[in-house]
């Protein structure tokens, strides 16, 4: 949905400059403190971040864990020079 150009005002913001997005448009794009900002042919953009890295694997470990899942593939194995460490 494309909607008509509201006129909005550069301001000074300390050393940088910023415009006041509306509460409605952010509502709409779902925008609620962080976007991703890039430049696209001429025109500034801001999207929804995409999820972090790794989003959900810390559950998604402790899940595996509790059914059993989590046994190492190859078993213990130690280093021929592991005697000779002291730990």
């Amino acid at each position: 949905m494309t909607m008509r150009a509201i006129p909005v005002s550069i301001r000074r913001i300390g050393n940088s400059q910023g415009v006041v997005i509306p509460k409605p448009i952010l509502a709409q794009l779902g925008l609620n403190g962080e976007a991703e900002m890039t430049v696209e042919g001429g025109a500034l953009v801001l999207r929804r971040p995409a999820s972090a890295a790794r989003t959900g694997w810390a559950e998604a470990a402790k899940k595996i864990a509790e059914a059993g899942g989590d046994a190492l593939v190859m078993g213990e194995f130690g280093n021929a020079a592991d005697k000779d460490l002291a730990w």
